[in-house]
């Protein structure tokens, strides 16, 4: 398949829908949609004190139902795919995933995809959800749905944690076809599990191009074991990135609050691989650390003190967006073929925010100048 980059539908307040008209020329692989209950800055620091977007939203939290919204844009486009990126299998039942999955895909003509994932600790800890053995939890999740679409009549199953008797999903799939399943995984036992039930693939975490072939090259061996093509997997990729159009530009931010707070979803492991401490303590794991309701002011404070900026700098792409995206590029030659740039200098400030999609375009324009019949 060719590179081609993907956009993302945001499924935040305020919701703009206006855009799909645009994301549905052509220009696009698919479009993502992100499913949280919160995101992951924290509290303590959403406000003017810290950035002037805290002037224009109360909150960073204020997100939709992604699978709501997919249905919403399911019949407002044509065109091109629609993925939830992603949907953990904690919050909801896997029976309703499956149902919701070809309810949208029917609402879609055949263009949604059902992206999942194991989960995230400040989605479902806060709410009550159990969250013990969350791989484990996620196989058979898919499992059931894959089940209960299969399936001609009533299933039983008699799992570790879902049970069905006699259920039924008597719905048939659009055209005949089941959504296409892309699962976001990075640790051994979920590569396995992408190579043996995906038709598209994200890692959670790959910070380079190497990591990123070598987890892509675990996903098609598992694939290949499983006596699956290993080729007909998406390989995709959210490329976190800060574009700056000067040096000047980039310096500022990298010193913005919530530019800094992107190491919260880094681990000490990583930034120690790299010479770094984390400012979070040499235990912290990253993005499964964070719940952004219990950490303090007085938290955030030392460790906002603590960053090192050239710390964010060795784990993020950045610069100008030719230079992003010759990063990018590095990317390609090791896989992948369907990135979505991220700019996260967005979240330096409202200047910086309202110039944020237009550098992403030019990163794309110079990426597909770069690939040019990449296949």
């Amino acid at each position: 398949m060719k590179v081609q980059p993907a956009a993302y539908l945001r499924t935040t307040l305020p919701l703009d829908l206006s855009q799909l008209k645009l994301l549905d020329s052509g220009r696009y692989h698919s479009i993502w949609l992100p499913d949280h209950m919160v995101s992951f800055w924290p509290d303590s620091i959403w406000s003017p004190e810290f950035t002037d977007l805290a002037t224009v939203s109360p909150s960073p939290h204020r997100h939709l139902d992604a699978m709501a919204v997919a249905a919403a844009a399911a019949v407002l486009t044509e065109n091109v795919p629609l993925v939830t990126s992603v949907v953990d299998t904690v919050r909801r039942h896997p029976a309703l995933l499956a149902q919701s999955a070809l309810t949208i895909d029917h609402l879609a003509k055949g263009r949604f995809v059902l992206g999942l994932g194991s989960g995230e600790t400040e989605n479902i800890v806060p709410y009550g959800f159990d969250f013990t053995k969350p791989v484990s939890r996620f196989e058979e999740a898919l499992r059931v749905i894959r089940l209960l679409w299969d399936s001609d009549g009533p299933v039983d199953f008699d799992g570790r944690f879902y049970h069905l008797h006699h259920a039924r999903l008597d719905t048939e799939p659009y055209e005949g076809a089941t959504p296409d399943i892309w699962i976001g995984a990075s640790g051994p036992r979920t590569l396995d599990i992408v190579g043996r039930y995906a038709d598209g693939w994200w890692p959670t975490g790959a910070w380079n191009p190497d990591d990123y072939g070598q987890k892509l090259a675990t996903v098609r061996a598992s694939a290949e074991r499983a006596g699956r093509d290993p080729m007909a997997i998406t390989p995709c990729y959210i490329q976190v990135c800060l574009i700056g159009r000067d040096d000047a530009a980039l310096a500022e931010i990298v010193d913005a609050p919530l530019v800094k707070a992107f190491l919260l979803q880094v681990s000490a492991e990583l930034l120690r691989s790299l010479g770094y401490e984390h400012p979070m303590g040499e235990n912290w794991r990253g993005y499964q650390d964070i719940d952004p309701s219990t950490l303090t002011r007085e938290r955030i404070v030392e460790f906002l003190a603590r960053v090192d900026p050239e710390a964010i700098l060795a784990v993020v792409p950045h610069g100008t967006p030719k230079q992003v995206a010759q990063v990018i590029k590095d990317y390609v030659d090791a896989g992948l073929r369907v990135p979505k740039i991220l700019d996260y200098g967005g979240m330096a400030g409202l200047s910086y925010s309202a110039a944020s999609a237009d550098n992403v375009r030019d990163v794309e324009d110079e990426l597909l100048a770069l690939c040019g019949d990449v296949r």
